[in-house]
């Protein structure tokens, strides 16, 4: 397997900011990959620590143990030979099946549960998940007690500034949070009712960061270097999550803890480490999915890669036409030399 240059792949230098703490676990840096659905599988998560993401959460795990004999289950809940911090997320609106996933999941090796109140796609939020459960601040408080009081790890959660604009309730959920005893808080700076639209406000980030004693974790258009290191100053919050500005160019860690600890940018890659990252990139994805499958996953990622070099319309649909593992692992070599 080819892998990149391992000088682009040390973990990041230590810095003078404190390390960030989430119970016993000290991270490696405070970048940290945000658990996204049909994104953040093994391949990705394992492909972003080696650029120095400080933590990489699973793909939302239903709170619903029944279903996990499915193969979509099974593979979010694949680990194999992953190095760093398992943590998993769950997602559910019954605090005592979420209790149960919780404990089933440290039983099975997580070190850390992520609890997911920000999903704002319609599917989970029709069955009172993810971000539709900022409605109840009652039920929230629930399950956040049960799934504490389910295990000995410690238990994150992920959310939103609220709802919708009109009902942005995020500091009463920060505030349940440390009340319930969760060991960090990362919120996302848009409401539900936003999605993914127009800018993220971190304002009430700032406020939630500066009521709280526990870890608070900004996420929400952390886009750049200088993004991230303007949204930790103007947040005071312990670390930033990136999303979907990994897409296409997961060493974005590798950039950021760079700024943020030198405070200059770091030099471009060279365009071969780039192909070499993108079969390496591949490779993992077939070995997780399995050939056929595998394809069909890597097609979105290559069209991010894409996009992000700013490759050829000819480029971009030679790659996404190849309909096996060495019919794509050949075009990649042709097209990007």
């Amino acid at each position: 397997m080819h892998r990149p240059a391992t000088a682009h792949l040390s973990a990041p230098p230590s810095g003078a900011a404190p390390p960030l703490r989430i119970g016993a676990h000290e991270l490696a840096s405070r970048a940290l990959l945000a658990p996204m659905a049909g994104i953040t599988d093994r391949a990705f998560r394992q492909l972003c620590r080696r650029f120095g993401a400080g933590l990489a959460a699973s793909e939302m795990l239903t709170s619903d143990i029944n279903l996990w004999h499915t193969r979509k289950s099974r593979l979010r809940k694949d680990f194999r030979g992953e190095s760093g911090l398992r943590v998993v997320q769950i997602a559910g609106w019954d605090p005592q099946m979420m209790a149960q996933a919780a404990r089933r999941c440290a039983d099975e090796g997580a070190q850390i549960i992520d609890i997911n109140m920000g999903c704002p796609a319609k599917k989970v939020c029709n069955r009172l998940a993810g971000s539709a459960l900022l409605q109840d601040e009652a039920l929230v408080a629930r399950i956040l007690e049960a799934v504490v009081r389910a295990v000995a790890i410690p238990v994150t959660l992920k959310t939103r500034t609220g709802w919708d604009r009109r009902h942005r309730n995020g500091v009463r959920i920060a505030r349940l949070a440390q009340d319930a005893g969760l060991a960090a808080i990362a919120i996302h700076g848009r409401t539900r009712e936003d999605l993914y639209g127009g800018d993220a406000e971190h304002d009430t980030v700032r406020e939630i960061k500066s009521l709280l004693r526990i870890p608070v974790i900004a996420n929400g258009d952390v886009r750049t270097p200088q993004g991230a290191a303007e949204i930790l100053r103007r947040t005071g919050c312990d670390a930033v999550m990136i999303g979907r500005a990994a897409f296409g160019k997961p060493w974005i860690f590798a950039d950021v803890n760079h700024f943020l600890i030198r405070g200059e940018f770091r030099a471009p890659l060279a365009w071969q480490v780039v192909r070499d990252i993108m079969r390496a990139h591949l490779e993992d994805l077939y070995s997780l999915y399995g050939g056929e499958a595998g394809v069909r996953v890597a097609r979105k990622h290559l069209n991010w890669y894409c996009r992000e070099h700013g490759s050829s319309e000819d480029v971009r649909q030679s790659l996404l036409r190849a309909i096996t593992p060495q019919e794509q692992l050949a075009t990649l070599s042709e097209t990007f030399g």
